[in-house]
């Protein structure tokens, strides 16, 4: 599989600007059915039995915010909403693509089939990221993710103690990268393609990421 640079930083720029929105809506990257999926789909597969009630409350959510930005166009005109409200989403859209991403793709992190995986496993199949500065004003939501992974319910403000207190704990099995992150990303975006068997084939249920056959 080749690798154009071009191509590589279209998909870079797809992702994090309109990814999240086409993700939502088509299930674009999400699990493949049988079926045309999304996230607003009340019958749809992707959504659970606990979750069905939740759907056209939020998608009644969803279409008034939609009929307000209409109202707003027809009061401020469509340039000043896409400065005031466009240029923000893209803004916030960017920042939640960039750190989810990252947080789960890393050459390092190896992905099990069904008769390797358990949960302590599938748990840390994740890597911490250094933001420097930017760390503190995403509230450490990037560089605390692995003890989110073992302990989902923990209150946030104590999830940067416990990843201190984990660290020595877990090892080799504690994934850390420091590379600055567009540099991650570009090195994300290029070696990470798919998946395949590692050197002692599909039965021994472990792949790592790949970039070319």
């Amino acid at each position: 599989m080749p690798w154009y640079p071009p191509g590589r930083l279209l998909v870079i720029l797809v992702t994090l600007t309109v990814g999240w929105p086409l993700y939502l809506a088509f299930n674009i990257s999400g699990q493949e059915y049988d079926r045309f999926t999304c996230h607003y789909d009340l019958n749809g597969p992707i959504i659970s039995n606990r979750e069905r009630l939740q759907v056209p409350i939020s998608d009644l959510g969803i279409m008034s915010a939609i009929y307000v930005l209409y109202k707003i166009v027809m009061a401020k005109g469509f340039v000043w909403l896409v400065c005031v409200y466009g240029v923000p989403m893209i803004v916030v859209n960017v920042c939640v693509v960039l750190i989810t991403y990252l947080q789960h793709t890393h050459p390092s992190l190896p992905h099990y089939g069904e008769w390797e995986r358990d949960w302590p496993r599938g748990a840390l199949v994740t890597a911490d990221r250094d933001y420097g500065v930017l760390n503190k004003v995403f509230h450490n939501s990037t560089n605390t993710h692995v003890v989110h992974h073992l302990f989902s319910t923990m209150p946030h403000n104590h999830a940067m103690e416990a990843t201190n207190v984990l660290k020595p704990i877990l090892g080799e099995y504690y994934s850390l990268d420091a590379t600055p992150i567009w540099k991650a990303l570009w090195r994300e975006a290029r070696e990470c393609l798919f998946v395949e068997p590692d050197e002692h084939g599909a039965q021994n249920g472990v792949f790592w990421y790949r970039n070319k056959l």
